[in-house]
């Protein structure tokens, strides 16, 4: 990682948590524990790899920073719900998130999931509640974009195929249809919004992004199986091994380790070529795409 980048990730990081803090129910407010939650699984860890994916896009349209953390906002409490509900007992049954206890450890079931359920709702309501975009219909569409990478087209509909895939073998095609859905939805939005957020772009040209992002997603989800692994819990901030000891279908259980590796080194000089046209613009996003891939191995 580049001293320049790090910089400018830490800056994002650093900004987002502010804006989140602001855009989020104060934790005294009735009711307490639910806010509480809501605080508790938002605030104090992550990468924040999906605002910094927004906001590294709205480089190539010239985005200002005012619009970009609220649509940056909206994708991290939409994934923030997704791993409270994730790390359920009915669900993944993990104990451990980004080093600390899930919040259903912390607080109760009940509380988890209530706090899932508004940090969903909150998302949109920041998106619709601030000014992101100049035009009424790419508005519009930017809230659809999030619904769509949400629900059962995108993120929830993955995460239904991952739980049908308990002790099943996938094909790589199925595999990846999969995680198009459930990891890389959610990589893609984030891509999409940041680039309403500023000029705007010819049909072509975001439609590569689009692909760009689509193989990053990927790439992600592929690194994620190799380092659950390879990585320690410390490292990871959950619980490692926990696809193996649960027989989930995962890219190191179909390819192998070493396969595995170079079949991200291929997603990610996929998604690099994507980004071509762009020039100098597309600097963070090719920085966050390395990041991406090589975080850890």
């Amino acid at each position: 990682m580049s001293d320049d980048f790090a910089r400018w990730s830490f800056s994002i990081q650093q900004q987002m948590e502010m804006t989140l803090g602001a855009v989020l129910p104060p934790a005294n407010h009735h009711p307490q524990r639910l806010h509480d939650a809501m605080r508790y699984a938002v605030l104090g860890g992550g990468k924040r790899v999906r605002p910094l994916l927004v906001f590294a896009t709205g480089d190539i349209v010239g985005a200002p920073a005012e619009r970009l953390q609220y649509a940056a906002a909206a994708v991290e409490l939409i994934h923030a719900y997704s791993l409270i509900h994730d790390d359920m007992p009915c669900m993944d049954d993990d104990a451990m998130r980004r080093g600390k206890p899930t919040v259903h450890v912390e607080f109760d079931e009940a509380t988890a999931l209530l706090a899932g359920d508004a940090l969903q709702t909150a998302a949109f309501e920041v998106l619709a509640g601030h000014k992101v975009c100049d035009e009424a219909a790419d508005h519009v569409q930017m809230l659809r974009l999030l619904a769509n990478a949400a629900g059962a087209a995108g993120m929830a509909g993955g995460q239904a195929i991952d739980l049908a895939s308990v002790g099943k073998a996938l094909s790589l095609p199925e595999l990846e249809q999969m995680h198009i859905l459930k990891t890389g939805a959610l990589i893609r939005a984030s891509v999409l919004l940041g680039s309403y957020c500023g000029e705007a772009l010819p049909a072509p040209a975001r439609e590569r992004l689009d692909r760009f992002a689509k193989l990053v997603g990927l790439a992600f989800q592929v690194v994620d199986d190799i380092l659950d692994v390879e990585a320690d819990g410390a490292t990871l901030g959950k619980t490692p091994g926990k696809d193996a000891a649960n027989d989930k279908p995962t890219y190191v259980s179909l390819l192998g380790l070493k396969e595995a590796k170079l079949h991200a080194a291929v997603l990610e000089a996929q998604a690099l070529d994507c980004l071509s046209e762009f020039g100098d613009k597309a600097t963070r996003l090719r920085a966050l795409a390395h990041f991406i891939v090589h975080r850890a191995f």
